[in-house]
Parts: C-alpha cells; sequence; structure tokens
C-alpha cells in the first residue's frame, strides 16, 4: 500500500463537475419558536467548505494526487471565496469559468446537537452556455496529456451535459480512466465511461430494478454493467458496504470498516477520488475500492463535508485486521 501511494504524486487526476460551497452553520436548541413549530437555533459559529466536485478535488490532494480541476462558478462573493478555498488548498483554479449569469451554488446545512435541522440551497440548474462548455472542453484538451484518469461529479447543476461526456470520452480516448458519480435523470449520459459509482437508491432507477437483497443487487449491477457498457460498476450500500461489478462477470462485496457514523454528507466524494486515484496509479478494480472503502469509513466519522489523508487509511486498515 505505502509503495501505491508514492505513485499518486505521479498520476494526474482531473475533476469535472458541478463545484460548490457546502456552508454549515452549528448552533443548539433550547426552545421552540413562538410563531410556529419549529426550533429556535442558536448560532455558535459557521464554517465554508468545498463541495460538491471542488470536495472530490480535495479529496485527491489529501491523498497527495495531482488534480486538475474544470467548473463553473458564479462572479458572486461565494464564488470568490470559493477560488480562494483552491489557493489554500492547493488546487489549480486554472480550469475553472467564471460565469456572471449563474449563482455559485451553496448548500446551507443547520446542525444543532450534532444533527441537521434543515438544509437549503442557492442554485441555477440550467444548463451551461455553449461558450462555458468551449472553454472547459479547451482547458481538458490542454490537461489530457498529464492525465491518467478523468472524474465527472454529476449534481445535477447544469455542468454536466450529454455534450459534455461524449466530447470528453472523445478527448480521453482509450487510454485515459473515465469514471462518474451519476446521479438520477443522467444515467442515459453514461454509456461507454470506464466506471460509475451509484448508491442504492440511483442504481435501482438506473436499472429499473427495486434492490431490496442481494439477488436483486446483483440483477441491477448486472442490468447497468450491460446498459452502459462500462468497465466497471461500484454500487455504495451505505452500513453494508460496496459490491464492485466488473465485465468480465467477477462480483466482490466488500463489507464496511465505519466503526462510528457521524455524518455522510460528502462520502461519495472520497469514494470516487480515491478509487480513481488509487487505479490509476496501479491497483487493480478490486483493491482500488477496498481502499476507497476505508477512505469513506474514515471520513464518515467526521462532521461536515472532509477528506481521508493516506495515513488514516492505513490505520483503518491495520485496526479491520487487528
Amino acid at each position: 500500500m505505502k509503495d501505491l501511494f508514492k505513485k499518486f504524486k505521479n498520476t494526474g487526476i482531473l475533476v469535472i463537475g458541478d463545484l460548490m460551497v457546502d456552508q454549515y452553520v452549528w448552533g443548539k436548541v433550547k426552545r421552540i419558536s413562538p410563531e410556529a413549530p419549529v426550533p429556535v437555533v442558536e448560532v455558535t459559529s459557521e464554517n465554508l467548505l468545498l463541495g460538491g466536485a471542488a470536495n472530490v478535488a480535495h479529496n485527491i490532494q489529501s491523498l497527495g494526487g495531482a488534480v486538475y480541476l474544470a467548473g463553473v462558478v458564479g462572479s458572486d462573493d461565494t464564488g470568490k471565496i470559493l477560488i480562494n478555498k483552491f489557493g489554500e488548498s492547493g488546487i489549480s483554479t486554472d480550469g475553472i469559468v467564471i460565469d456572471k449569469d449563474r449563482p455559485t451554488t451553496v448548500k446551507t446545512r443547520v446542525i444543532a446537537h450534532s444533527q441537521q435541522v434543515v438544509r437549503f440551497d442557492k442554485e441555477i440548474k440550467t444548463d451551461i452556455s455553449h461558450a462555458t462548455l468551449s472553454l472547459l472542453l479547451d482547458y481538458v484538451k490542454e490537461c489530457i496529456p498529464r492525465i491518467k484518469g478523468i472524474i465527472i461529479s454529476d449534481y445535477c447543476k447544469g455542468m454536466i451535459t450529454r455534450t459534455l461526456i461524449t466530447k470528453v470520452l472523445h478527448l480521453a480516448g482509450s487510454k485515459v480512466f473515465v469514471a462518474v458519480d451519476p446521479k438520477i435523470g443522467h444515467f442515459e449520459y453514461y454509456r461507454g465511461v470506464s466506471l460509475i459509482t451509484p448508491n442504492i437508491n440511483e442504481a435501482s432507477f438506473g436499472a429499473g430494478i427495486d434492490i431490496a437483497d442481494e439477488k436483486t443487487l446483483v440483477s441491477a449491477g448486472e442490468a447497468l454493467l450491460k446498459k452502459l457498457r462500462c468497465k466497471a460498476l461500484v454500487i455504495t450500500r451505505g452500513d453494508e458496504g460496496m459490491t464492485l461489478f466488473e465485465k468480465s462477470g467477477r462480483i466482490t462485496h466488500i463489507p464496511t470498516c465505519a466503526r462510528e457514523v457521524y455524518d455522510v454528507s460528502g462520502a461519495g466524494d472520497t469514494v470516487i477520488a480515491a478509487l480513481t486515484l488509487s487505479h490509476s496509479a496501479g491497483a487493480s478494480l478490486k483493491n482500488a475500492a477496498i481502499i476507497a472503502n476505508h477512505a469513506a469509513g474514515v471520513v464518515v466519522r467526521k462532521v461536515g463535508t472532509a477528506v481521508a489523508t493516506r495515513e488514516e487509511i492505513l490505520e483503518s486498515m491495520k485496526l479491520c485486521v487487528s
């Protein structure tokens, strides 16, 4: 594992997707509002974190990978904050397009006593413009000689379109591994990618099969592989771990390694980041999925969108062995 991790710094991964800010408002609830039957949250602190595709890039950077990032932000104060946070994290902003006609996506979560009280989103979901798409594709072309993998992080906020994926797959050719973190409603876009990582609900929708047990899980996984013509598929299953389906027909069930779960926000970002980086650096799909499973186990023990480090993954593996 340590030998594999050393290869990360020379493994270029391009993240393409919906950039957003995850805002957390922390507080305490001591009473119910006299105006309506809702809790009154007394705010104690606030913080802004990298979310969506930005969190995927942050995870790759935290693992020591060479990360490139393509996405869109608004010309608003939140967009400036996001760009500054990329700089603080050591992530290049060369592939970020500033669009004055759409706001930067913000997800605001109000947390009281370690429980989410409410979430509200500021966003526009319309597709990006042709001009923005052209600029992004120009950046992808520049990155292709320097990368071994591409992650498409789809949050259905307008960044990921059928045209974009078609063009990216053409540019990637057969040499660049292309992984997708999918969303319901866009499954027809992903035909021909190398890997997709849906959760149970997304896989059920994409396959048209209600996943209720291991038999229906296998049926859904095999149906998705055939439908999308992917090389592999990983279905994340929450506290039941994940299942890897490979084009060869091999199916691998990987049990969860999380001992405590505080917050699952962003766990999918960590899974696809760790899996794609590990496989692109030389790990088999099975071993890359095992690494990703441990990385997810690390971040769900933290509150808020978080990242895993190589040291934390190794420690998780040691604990599972013991």
